[in-house]
Protein backbone atom coordinates (compact mmCIF):
# COMPACT_ATOMS: atom_id res chain seq x y z
CA UNK A 1 0.00 0.00 0.00
CA UNK A 2 1.13 3.45 -1.20
CA UNK A 3 1.47 5.70 1.69
CA UNK A 4 1.59 8.84 -0.81
CA UNK A 5 -1.59 7.13 -1.91
CA UNK A 6 -3.47 7.73 1.91
CA UNK A 7 -1.82 11.38 1.62
CA UNK A 8 -3.92 12.70 -1.25
CA UNK A 9 -5.30 16.15 -0.58
CA UNK A 10 -5.96 18.18 -3.57
CA UNK A 11 -8.23 17.96 -5.47
CA UNK A 12 -6.53 16.69 -8.36
CA UNK A 13 -5.38 13.83 -6.19
CA UNK A 14 -8.37 12.87 -5.15
CA UNK A 15 -9.63 12.61 -8.93
CA UNK A 16 -6.64 10.50 -9.57
CA UNK A 17 -7.26 8.24 -6.49
CA UNK A 18 -11.31 8.02 -7.77
CA UNK A 19 -9.67 7.39 -11.43
CA UNK A 20 -7.50 4.58 -10.13
CA UNK A 21 -10.00 2.94 -8.30
CA UNK A 22 -12.10 3.10 -11.24
CA UNK A 23 -9.74 1.85 -13.40
CA UNK A 24 -9.10 -1.38 -10.94
CA UNK A 25 -12.48 -1.97 -10.98
CA UNK A 26 -13.11 -2.05 -15.25
CA UNK A 27 -10.07 -4.79 -14.73
CA UNK A 28 -12.16 -7.26 -12.56
CA UNK A 29 -15.31 -6.76 -14.70
CA UNK A 30 -13.42 -8.28 -17.33
CA UNK A 31 -12.21 -11.11 -15.35
CA UNK A 32 -15.40 -11.84 -13.54
CA UNK A 33 -19.13 -10.91 -13.26
CA UNK A 34 -20.05 -7.96 -10.80
CA UNK A 35 -21.84 -10.17 -8.15
CA UNK A 36 -18.44 -12.22 -7.90
CA UNK A 37 -16.49 -8.92 -6.87
CA UNK A 38 -15.95 -7.84 -3.25
CA UNK A 39 -15.15 -4.24 -1.61
CA UNK A 40 -11.83 -6.37 0.02
CA UNK A 41 -10.40 -7.90 -3.74
CA UNK A 42 -11.05 -4.15 -5.07
CA UNK A 43 -9.01 -2.68 -2.28
CA UNK A 44 -6.18 -4.92 -2.32
CA UNK A 45 -6.28 -4.60 -6.48
CA UNK A 46 -5.92 -0.57 -6.01
CA UNK A 47 -3.71 -1.21 -3.39
CA UNK A 48 -5.56 0.40 0.08
CA UNK A 49 -7.51 -0.77 3.00
CA UNK A 50 -11.33 -0.82 2.31
CA UNK A 51 -12.07 2.24 4.61
CA UNK A 52 -9.46 4.15 2.36
CA UNK A 53 -11.67 3.25 -0.62
CA UNK A 54 -14.54 4.22 0.84
CA UNK A 55 -13.13 8.07 1.16
CA UNK A 56 -13.58 8.46 -2.09
CA UNK A 57 -16.66 6.17 -2.57
CA UNK A 58 -20.05 5.59 -0.72
CA UNK A 59 -19.69 1.74 -0.94
CA UNK A 60 -19.18 -1.34 -3.79
CA UNK A 61 -22.29 -0.32 -5.30
CA UNK A 62 -20.99 3.09 -6.41
CA UNK A 63 -18.31 2.38 -7.75
CA UNK A 64 -19.80 -0.03 -10.08
CA UNK A 65 -22.20 2.47 -10.89
CA UNK A 66 -19.70 4.95 -11.85
CA UNK A 67 -18.11 2.52 -14.07
CA UNK A 68 -21.81 1.58 -15.49
CA UNK A 69 -21.73 6.13 -16.78
CA UNK A 70 -18.94 6.23 -17.92
CA UNK A 71 -19.92 3.22 -20.50
CA UNK A 72 -23.30 4.32 -21.06
CA UNK A 73 -21.76 7.64 -22.27
CA UNK A 74 -18.98 5.56 -24.07
CA UNK A 75 -21.71 3.57 -26.36
CA UNK A 76 -23.93 6.44 -26.70
CA UNK A 77 -20.87 8.30 -28.24
CA UNK A 78 -20.18 5.21 -30.30
CA UNK A 79 -23.92 5.05 -31.46
CA UNK A 80 -24.56 8.24 -32.51
CA UNK A 81 -22.35 8.46 -35.79
CA UNK A 82 -23.86 4.84 -36.81
CA UNK A 83 -27.59 4.56 -36.11
CA UNK A 84 -28.02 6.63 -39.01
CA UNK A 85 -25.85 4.91 -41.59
CA UNK A 86 -28.66 3.50 -44.27
CA UNK A 87 -28.88 -0.62 -43.99
CA UNK A 88 -30.02 -2.08 -47.60
CA UNK A 89 -33.37 -3.82 -47.03
CA UNK A 90 -34.19 -2.42 -43.67
CA UNK A 91 -37.22 0.03 -42.72
CA UNK A 92 -35.60 2.40 -39.96
CA UNK A 93 -38.26 0.94 -37.92
CA UNK A 94 -36.24 -2.38 -38.40
CA UNK A 95 -32.84 -0.62 -38.43
CA UNK A 96 -32.97 1.11 -35.46
CA UNK A 97 -33.39 -1.78 -33.10
CA UNK A 98 -30.97 -4.17 -35.19
CA UNK A 99 -28.25 -1.44 -34.65
CA UNK A 100 -28.65 -0.64 -31.07
CA UNK A 101 -28.79 -4.94 -30.47
CA UNK A 102 -25.12 -5.36 -32.20
CA UNK A 103 -23.70 -2.51 -30.76
CA UNK A 104 -24.78 -3.22 -27.39
CA UNK A 105 -23.30 -6.80 -27.63
CA UNK A 106 -20.16 -5.31 -28.30
CA UNK A 107 -20.48 -3.95 -24.91
CA UNK A 108 -20.44 -6.76 -22.53
CA UNK A 109 -19.76 -4.47 -19.54
CA UNK A 110 -22.31 -1.94 -19.76
CA UNK A 111 -25.00 -5.27 -20.51
CA UNK A 112 -24.05 -6.70 -17.28
CA UNK A 113 -24.07 -3.65 -15.47
CA UNK A 114 -27.29 -2.74 -16.41
CA UNK A 115 -28.92 -6.14 -15.70
CA UNK A 116 -27.28 -5.54 -11.93
CA UNK A 117 -28.25 -2.29 -11.61
CA UNK A 118 -31.62 -2.82 -10.17
CA UNK A 119 -31.29 -6.11 -7.85
CA UNK A 120 -27.74 -5.85 -7.31
CA UNK A 121 -26.36 -2.02 -7.73
CA UNK A 122 -28.78 0.22 -6.00
CA UNK A 123 -29.31 -1.45 -2.55
CA UNK A 124 -26.02 -0.04 -1.18
CA UNK A 125 -26.25 3.63 -1.87
CA UNK A 126 -27.30 6.78 0.06
CA UNK A 127 -30.07 8.67 -0.90
CA UNK A 128 -27.61 11.80 -2.26
CA UNK A 129 -25.98 9.29 -4.30
CA UNK A 130 -28.97 7.63 -5.85
CA UNK A 131 -30.30 11.32 -6.90
CA UNK A 132 -27.22 11.80 -8.39
CA UNK A 133 -27.31 8.19 -10.71
CA UNK A 134 -31.15 8.92 -11.71
CA UNK A 135 -30.73 12.22 -12.81
CA UNK A 136 -27.69 10.64 -14.93
CA UNK A 137 -29.70 7.73 -16.03
CA UNK A 138 -32.44 9.92 -16.77
CA UNK A 139 -30.05 12.41 -18.99
CA UNK A 140 -28.56 9.36 -20.90
CA UNK A 141 -32.02 7.89 -22.16
CA UNK A 142 -33.46 11.41 -23.09
CA UNK A 143 -30.33 11.74 -25.53
CA UNK A 144 -31.06 7.62 -26.55
CA UNK A 145 -34.77 8.68 -27.01
CA UNK A 146 -33.37 11.47 -29.19
CA UNK A 147 -31.23 9.70 -31.37
CA UNK A 148 -34.23 7.36 -32.30
CA UNK A 149 -36.20 9.87 -32.56
CA UNK A 150 -34.34 11.59 -35.37
CA UNK A 151 -34.05 8.35 -37.06
CA UNK A 152 -37.46 6.76 -37.17
CA UNK A 153 -40.15 8.66 -39.04
CA UNK A 154 -43.69 8.92 -37.25
CA UNK A 155 -41.68 8.11 -33.91
CA UNK A 156 -42.98 11.56 -30.94
CA UNK A 157 -40.86 12.23 -28.76
CA UNK A 158 -42.83 11.19 -26.06
CA UNK A 159 -42.30 7.32 -27.84
CA UNK A 160 -39.04 7.23 -28.67
CA UNK A 161 -38.31 8.05 -24.54
CA UNK A 162 -40.59 4.92 -23.60
CA UNK A 163 -38.75 3.40 -26.25
CA UNK A 164 -35.40 4.26 -24.77
CA UNK A 165 -36.38 3.37 -21.47
CA UNK A 166 -37.71 0.14 -23.04
CA UNK A 167 -33.91 -0.85 -24.20
CA UNK A 168 -33.00 -0.81 -20.80
CA UNK A 169 -35.33 -3.17 -19.19
CA UNK A 170 -34.71 -5.62 -22.15
CA UNK A 171 -31.55 -5.82 -21.96
CA UNK A 172 -31.44 -6.09 -18.14
CA UNK A 173 -33.80 -9.36 -18.66
CA UNK A 174 -32.41 -10.76 -21.77
CA UNK A 175 -28.21 -10.29 -20.67
CA UNK A 176 -28.23 -12.50 -18.05
CA UNK A 177 -30.46 -15.23 -20.31
CA UNK A 178 -28.13 -15.30 -22.61
CA UNK A 179 -25.34 -15.56 -20.27
CA UNK A 180 -26.35 -18.26 -17.33
CA UNK A 181 -24.58 -19.07 -14.44
CA UNK A 182 -22.26 -22.27 -14.83
CA UNK A 183 -25.13 -24.67 -13.59
CA UNK A 184 -27.68 -22.98 -15.49
CA UNK A 185 -25.82 -23.44 -18.67
CA UNK A 186 -24.18 -27.33 -17.56
CA UNK A 187 -28.15 -28.10 -16.98
CA UNK A 188 -29.13 -26.94 -20.78
CA UNK A 189 -29.31 -30.27 -22.05
CA UNK A 190 -31.06 -30.27 -25.15
CA UNK A 191 -31.81 -27.42 -27.56
CA UNK A 192 -35.09 -25.96 -26.49
CA UNK A 193 -33.10 -25.59 -23.15
CA UNK A 194 -30.49 -23.49 -24.55
CA UNK A 195 -29.69 -19.98 -24.41
CA UNK A 196 -28.34 -18.93 -27.44
CA UNK A 197 -25.13 -16.85 -26.67
CA UNK A 198 -24.05 -13.82 -27.75
CA UNK A 199 -25.59 -14.60 -31.45
CA UNK A 200 -28.99 -15.44 -29.71
CA UNK A 201 -28.60 -12.33 -27.20
CA UNK A 202 -28.26 -9.92 -30.55
CA UNK A 203 -31.03 -11.71 -32.54
CA UNK A 204 -33.63 -11.97 -29.68
CA UNK A 205 -32.52 -8.01 -28.28
CA UNK A 206 -33.34 -6.98 -32.17
CA UNK A 207 -36.77 -8.77 -32.48
CA UNK A 208 -38.17 -7.23 -29.06
CA UNK A 209 -37.09 -4.00 -29.24
CA UNK A 210 -38.31 -4.21 -33.04
CA UNK A 211 -41.75 -5.46 -31.57
CA UNK A 212 -41.83 -2.58 -29.45
CA UNK A 213 -40.97 0.12 -31.74
CA UNK A 214 -43.51 -0.87 -34.07
CA UNK A 215 -46.07 -1.13 -31.16
CA UNK A 216 -45.27 2.61 -30.92
CA UNK A 217 -45.78 4.08 -34.00
CA UNK A 218 -49.04 1.60 -34.60
CA UNK A 219 -50.36 3.69 -31.21
CA UNK A 220 -49.05 7.05 -32.99
CA UNK A 221 -46.85 7.39 -29.40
Amino acid sequence: MSAGFQRARRPEQVEARRAAILAAARELLAERPVADISLRELSCRVGLAKSNVLRYFDSREAIFLEVLDTAWTAWLDELEPVLGAPAPGLAPAEQVPATIARSLADRRLLCELISATAPVLERNISPDFARSVKRRSAAHTERLGTLVAARVPGLSAGGAREFARAVLIVVSGAWPYANPTEAVASASVSPSLEQGGAEGFVTGLAELLTNQLAGLLARRR
